[in-house]
């Protein structure tokens, strides 16, 4: 069955909550708003202000994780205080999911890689998701969007380095290379069963550069931007904007494509996809 993705050209943060409403969930109980917080020195992650009027109608609390590199976000006290250098903390309630150990531990039955996924312990507290991506390149992925925050953004430090090393986290850096990105396949997937599906993912491609928000020294955005996307399958969303990103005949475009495809970044999509919690065929509605 085909997905539905609501697609806007125009990038104003209230674009982003009138796409969240016409996508048709509500998200209800205790929301979990999992952003990306932007390593120091990294001119392309958007800023709180953007996301203000989405994360203020779902009242959500801001969550994030440690990272298992060095940086400014690899301890809870760094994190923190980059979290307010960024302007966060002034305007929302924030959580560090893995703060403090030990980490929510779950089993992935079905992973084709990895058997197991490790989180921060506090996401067990929440009762659904917005999941709001910065959709642009990626130095190990090839890009990042939705199924990236779901594994990788949504695991602690610990799991950060188990999806990395596919199952090996002495691995992170070496382990082969298209069974990272299925473990990271996996892993989003064990994080779409915890919530039962109560999620709703938003992907901005803005500031598209062939970095992530990770980076403290990024490569200036290489494309114009295309646009918002909101959908309630994470699978869809990605792949609608790789496919914009195809269809796109601005001249940047091959210097993008050749980050997401020398690291073979579809196959992310191509092996959630196999696991069957969403799916590659959908339908742009185009709002505008």
């Amino acid at each position: 069955m085909s997905a539905t993705v609501y697609f806007s050209r125009q990038i104003t943060p209230g674009k982003v909550l009138e796409l969240y409403r016409l996508a048709g969930k509500e998200l209800t109980g205790n929301v979990a708003v999992k952003v990306h917080s932007g390593e120091k020195g990294n001119q392309n992650f958007l800023r709180p202000e953007f996301w203000k009027p989405v994360i203020r109608h779902v009242g959500g609390t801001v969550v994030e994780c440690n990272t298992a590199y060095e940086g400014q976000r690899n301890t809870t006290e760094k994190h923190r205080k980059l979290f307010d250098y960024h302007g966060w903390l002034g305007q929302y309630t924030v959580d560090l999911l893995d703060a403090e150990g030990p980490d929510l531990e779950i089993d992935i039955p079905g992973g084709r890689v990895i058997r197991k996924n490790y989180l921060g312990k506090d996401i067990a507290a929440y009762d659904s998701m917005l999941v709001l991506s910065h959709f642009k390149g990626h130095p190990m992925g090839g890009f990042g969007g939705a199924l990236k925050q779901l594994s990788i953004g949504c695991a602690s430090a610990y799991g950060k380095a188990y999806i990395h090393g596919a199952g090996e986290p002495e691995k992170i850096w070496t382990a082969d290379h298209d069974s990272f990105l299925e473990a990271m396949a996996d892993a989003a997937g064990s994080v779409v069963e915890l919530f039962k599906g109560n999620l709703v993912y938003v992907n901005v491609m803005k500031n598209m550069s062939v970095d992530c928000d990770c980076c403290a020294v990024a490569e200036d955005p290489c494309m114009a931007d295309i646009g918002i996307l909101v959908s309630t399958d994470p699978v869809a969303i990605d792949q609608a904007c790789l496919d914009l990103v195809y269809a796109s005949n601005d001249p940047g475009k091959p210097h993008l494509l050749e980050r997401i495809e020398s690291r073979n970044g579809v196959h992310t999509v191509e092996a959630a996809a196999a696991l069957g919690y969403g799916s590659r065929e959908y339908r742009l509605v185009e709002v505008e």
